[in-house]
């Protein structure tokens, strides 16, 4: 779903990173279950969400 709002909207912008080739990263967000989603380095959620689920946590983000 992010990427496909990064497709549509400019102000957006969606990485996918392999855990086991970024250990780094990883290690600095405690990637515990994959898929791990980070907005905004402010709201980190693990799973796959609904799109009224991700919305809901962007929106989240945006008022950090």
């Amino acid at each position: 779903m992010a990427h496909k709002m990064a497709i549509e909207c400019d102000l957006v912008r969606a990485d996918g990173i392999e855990a086991t080739e970024f250990f780094h990263l990883a290690n600095r967000y405690n990637v515990r279950a994959i898929p791990m989603i980070v907005i905004n380095e402010t709201v980190q959620f693990s799973g796959a969400p609904t799109e009224s689920e991700f919305l809901a946590r962007i929106v989240e983000a945006a008022g950090s």
